[in-house]
């Protein structure tokens, strides 16, 4: 029987005067994915080739700092408390990401990049969704390669083996002997979420061709289905964090999030109009079709 998954002893690569850091290569993996989901979903509802791309050159960069900002503010102590080095906020390849700044930063950016690339903004936004969700899921595994974000101590077979880690090496902390210092099993947090962006993903691609969904929708039921998850997954962390009347301030944060992903499907419903031609859920081809739909079942 499996006694536990284990963990890299490396989360860093080294090319000569080049280091590549994997949790990087996740987070680009994943960006890749979403943007290439994001034009076939985006050429059903009658985008342009390469309108995802052009969109993505604004929203990316701006999701990216937004992430990046919301992980500063959020963890402070790490940054600007006791031992803190404020330096230390500019290296986002040692982890650090909060999605909901970067979904809020990167909208921003979207919205902007549709006004120069001259796509409507709700299509993008519902294109990009399940994307979103999956680049989530990619970058996920970034934190694995750090040893970071796990639960309680646990030990069920899939329980994850965390070593004490440097970050600024990119690698377990080694003892005497050479050996990596091993910290005990975890709840691998990380694989939880994983599964849920995944199992999102595949719901939100599904409920798009099944129902008649307005302009605005796919997105709202992005944005008020993730925080379901990650309001358990959170509660079962135990790295530090910033608390607000004895909860985690990302527990907080994801019930605000529900309520305006609610706010958007409601809006939007309301709102009516009709999706570009070729976006209905009876018209679409099978070869996008076959493009959208997840390879693995």
């Amino acid at each position: 029987m499996l006694a536990s998954l284990p963990s890299p002893t490396v989360g860093a690569f080294h090319l000569g005067p080049l280091t590549i850091h994997a949790y990087a290569l996740c987070i680009l993996a994943g960006i890749f994915v979403a943007v290439w989901l994001t034009q076939k979903r985006l050429e059903v509802r009658g985008g342009r080739e390469g309108a995802a791309l052009d969109v993505a050159t604004y929203a990316v960069p701006a999701g990216i700092i937004g992430g990046r900002i919301y992980h500063v503010i959020s963890s402070p102590q790490a940054y600007f408390g006791e031992g803190g080095n404020p330096v230390d906020a500019l290296k986002i390849w040692e982890g650090g990401l909060g999605i909901w700044g970067a979904i809020a930063l990167g909208a921003l950016g979207a919205w902007w990049g549709c006004r120069r690339a001259g796509v409507r903004f709700a299509d993008f936004a519902d294109s990009a969704a399940p994307g979103i969700a999956l680049a989530q899921a990619i970058g996920r595994w970034g934190n694995w390669f750090n040893n970071e974000l796990y639960g309680e101590p646990t030990d069920l077979p899939w329980g994850l083996t965390i070593h004490e880690w440097n970050f600024a090496q990119g690698r377990a902390v080694e003892d005497a002997a050479g050996n990596p210092v091993v910290l005990g099993t975890f709840h691998p947090t990380f694989l939880y979420e994983f599964i849920w962006l995944v199992v999102l993903a595949a719901v939100l691609l599904l409920l798009d061709r099944r129902l008649d969904l307005r302009p605005g929708q796919v997105f709202g039921l992005y944005v008020a289905g993730y925080p379901i998850g990650r309001i358990i997954i959170e509660l079962m962390r135990t790295d530090e964090a910033t608390m607000i009347l004895g909860q985690r301030i990302n527990v907080w944060t994801s019930i605000v999030v529900f309520l305006i992903g609610v706010a958007i499907v409601v809006l939007a419903g309301r709102r009516g109009g009709k999706r570009d031609s070729g976006s209905g859920p009876d018209t679409v081809s099978k070869t996008e079709t076959a493009a959208v739909e997840p390879r693995d079942r």
